[in-house]
């Protein structure tokens, strides 16, 4: 079982880049230890930056060093850099697109008992709804150490959602079928088409073997990049299956599961279901206790596909 949580290895792979690369800057909001960006503090403290609790500045000055043509990665809890910064991120990183990268971490429900305040369930819609603003949500540690690697080529803004836990493992070391915006297709499926992202693409993997197991054909696609999503793997996916199931750990709206129904209306129509946390405040656990009351597992969601299925 994987015990080295996303955040750790952006912070790892953060440090290898700033050996060679000066104008690597790393901020943050009084959030290092969350983030796990200690060990990048200790070993580039002239390339880190403590804002302490001020997400907006953190951002304002993130935009600030780019424009003096530096690579900040800026790192704060993902339920408040996604509502106290939306301003910010919305003029200074991308209206003014900035080569600012926002790294929110501990997203969705990953805070668990500390409630609503501390959850992360509308970012993936508010930062999308921005401009020139990308967002990622990436499976596991190896897809996002790829991730990083590949922001670090360009100069434009972005944001990365990751977990606080340590997630299973969905690739392996030195084999991860990764390009830039290209979603990764994990398995192919008449029966239905399984899209998830970040944290719900190990629970969509499980449903898929499940399903086959029970004589279901069963597709699963780790759509990481939420935008720009990637419509012909949508398309594809979506025209070979009977039926199309987004996982995401979101609210139901403006979420994965919009933007693969924007696309599937249009293209190929197909049923289109969402499965995400509702509408209203999550109960109170941890995240496995929340994703299993939601159905948000393996079973979960294989049980749920099986009646969407009954019903065509």
């Amino acid at each position: 079982m994987n015990k080295i949580p996303n955040r750790k290895a952006i912070c790892d792979t953060l440090m290898e880049a700033a050996k060679e690369d000066k104008d690597i800057v790393v901020l943050c909001s009084d959030s290092r230890g969350s983030a796990s960006l200690t060990p990048f503090a200790d070993a580039c403290p002239d390339q880190f930056v403590e804002m302490g609790i001020a997400e907006q500045n953190l951002v304002s000055v993130s935009a600030g060093l780019a424009k003096c043509g530096k690579k900040p990665f800026a790192a704060s809890p993902a339920c408040f850099l996604s509502t106290r910064s939306y301003e910010q991120i919305k003029v200074d990183a991308a209206y003014s697109n900035t080569n600012v990268k926002l790294i929110g971490i501990s997203g969705g429900v990953s805070y668990g008992a500390l409630g609503m305040s501390h959850h992360s369930a509308q970012d993936i819609a508010a930062l999308s709804a921005i401009p020139n603003m990308r967002v990622y949500v990436p499976s596991d540690r190896f897809q996002t150490a790829c991730l990083v690697k590949e922001l670090l080529k360009d100069d434009k803004p972005a944001y990365i959602r990751v977990g606080r836990n340590a997630v299973e493992d969905i690739y392996e070391e030195g084999n991860v079928p990764f390009s830039m915006d290209k979603a990764t297709v994990l398995s192919q499926g008449g029966d239905v088409a399984i899209i998830a992202c970040g944290e719900m693409v190990k629970p969509a993997l499980d449903a898929g073997r499940l399903l086959g197991e029970s004589g279901i054909s069963a597709g699963v696609v780790d759509m990481y990049c939420v935008k720009p999503l990637d419509e012909e793997a949508v398309q594809k996916a979506a025209g070979a299956a009977r039926l199309v199931v987004t996982v995401e750990e979101h609210a139901p709206f403006g979420g994965l599961g919009s933007r693969v129904s924007q696309v599937v209306s249009a293209c190929c129509p197909r049923m289109v279901v969402n499965l995400s946390l509702p509408d209203e405040p999550v109960i109170t656990g941890t995240s496995a206790e929340v994703f299993e009351y939601y159905g948000l597992t393996g079973q979960g969601i294989a049980r749920r596909v099986q009646e969407l299925l009954r019903q065509l």
